[in-house]
């Protein structure tokens, strides 16, 4: 095998790996792309696949008519509001991602940062200006879209660990057993007329041992007495037996 056929090979393989890879690669870039008038706008996570309780953020890119990136926005310009579930954030301002003085970080891109912490779709809904021209847009996590956010549990190894939401609803049933024991627990009143019962007792227990001291005091006093008459009347009975 000649060096040029060799070269050639490692060329094709090489490219043919390539094209295979993109084939084959998720969709941990998928981005929406819409038109806001004159400009087009890549609408996304910041990293993707989005997994639940790992940092993240959206994530939009923009770009004028001719291809050329908007790196001139002022962090506010563009906001954005995320809901999943019921439930949203508060409007988010997208800050710019790209760092014109040093050249750091990608052109036209910019980013609000988030933790998604339940795994399902999400919207994301965007407001404000680009270069005066109105933003009004609404994009819904998808196969066609952006990507949905996975549990964190499809790449945890070897322990499963808990998700903030699971740990949220466990403590709520903690907290509702609580509530309900509390509530059959007896009322004041009830706590009331408890303690006024067992200090009754009390003093009729107490009344019970002054009776039976008096009633062994009163015994014995008897008892001496009996003891003494019974003295005295054999005393007597010596006295008449003599006598006669």
């Amino acid at each position: 095998m000649t060096p040029r056929f060799r070269g050639l090979r490692f060329a094709g393989l090489t490219s043919a790996s390539l094209l295979l890879s993109l084939a084959l690669a998720p969709a941990a870039s998928a981005h929406e792309h819409v038109r806001v008038g004159e400009y087009e706008v890549s609408i996304g996570w910041m990293n993707e696949p989005t997994f639940v309780g790992q940092p993240n953020g959206v994530e939009i890119t923009i770009t004028d008519h001719d291809g050329e990136p908007v790196t001139d926005l002022p962090a506010g310009a563009v906001m954005v509001v995320v809901s999943t579930a019921g439930q949203r954030t508060q409007s988010m301002a997208l800050v710019p991602g790209y760092n014109v003085a040093s050249g750091f970080g990608t052109p036209g891109q910019y980013h609000a940062e988030l933790v998604p912490t339940t795994p399902g779709e999400y919207t994301f809904r965007f407001s404000g200006v680009i270069h005066e021209v109105p933003v009004d847009v609404t994009v819904i996590s998808g196969e066609d879209t952006f990507s949905s956010v996975r549990s964190s549990s499809d790449i945890e190894f070897p322990v499963k660990v808990p998700t903030l939401a699971e740990v949220a609803t466990r403590l709520d049933r903690i907290d509702g057993r609580i509530e309900a024991l509390q509530s059959n627990a007896p009322g004041a009143d009830a706590m009331a007329a408890a303690q006024a019962a067992n200090e009754a007792a009390r003093s009729a227990s107490a009344a019970a041992d002054r009776a039976l001291l008096v009633g062994a005091v009163l015994g014995g006093a008897g008892l001496v007495l009996a003891i003494g008459a019974l003295a005295m009347v054999m005393r007597g009975g010596r006295r008449g037996t003599g006598t006669a």
